[in-house]
């Protein structure tokens, strides 16, 4: 590592540390490394997800592993889901998603591979406060039960980014124009 290179990091360690900016006297590549860092810092103090238990029934999500992209949601009732059907799955937890992020329901591989079991409207607001709901979707010939406590979704939180919509009259070209499904497939 180069002296300019130690010099840099030492500044974004300790301005992480203390939380502050360099001084005009450090280079421009130095501010932004510093500023980075602590901009990372801030956003991630703080950002946590919270949830309310609504009954007795409901179960804090967990995270199988420490790898692991999602959180588990559980039943809070006994539910059947028929054949070739569908059934919403309560929760009974809400949940305060960071400002930054929408939380998505994503089927669990298991249930998926092993049942035929999918879910469906999985986009949770950050503003929305009210019990978790999964829809599920059972694919398979014969009734599926769910059972109290079972893990039957997982809660991926993503960034978003809403950009102001503005309406023009003409877009950009592009190579692939108005190509839609399947366009850039096998030719």
């Amino acid at each position: 590592m180069s002296h300019n290179q130690q010099k840099r990091a030492k500044l974004a360690a300790k301005a992480e540390e203390e939380g502050s900016t360099p001084d005009a006297s450090d280079t421009t590549t130095s501010a932004i490394t510093t500023t980075a860092a602590v901009s990372r810092r801030t956003i991630m103090e703080g950002t946590k997800l919270l949830v309310k238990k609504l009954t007795e029934h409901a179960t804090i999500p967990t995270r199988g592993s420490s790898g692991a992209a999602g959180y588990d949601l559980y039943s809070a009732y006994d539910v059947k889901i028929p054949a070739k059907g569908k059934a919403i799955v309560k929760t009974d937890i809400a949940v305060a998603i960071p400002q930054t992020c929408y939380g998505r329901v994503a089927p669990r591989s298991g249930l998926t591979v092993k049942h035929f079991l999918d879910v469906g409207a999985g986009v949770i607001d950050s503003d929305y406060r009210g019990n978790v709901g999964v829809v599920m979707f059972n694919f398979n010939d014969t009734d599926y039960s769910v059972s109290k406590g079972d893990r039957v979704a997982q809660l991926i939180l993503e960034r978003i980014y809403t950009p102001d919509v503005q309406e023009v009259e003409d877009l950009e070209d592009t190579a692939r124009g108005e190509g839609g499904f399947g366009s850039t497939g096998k030719q």
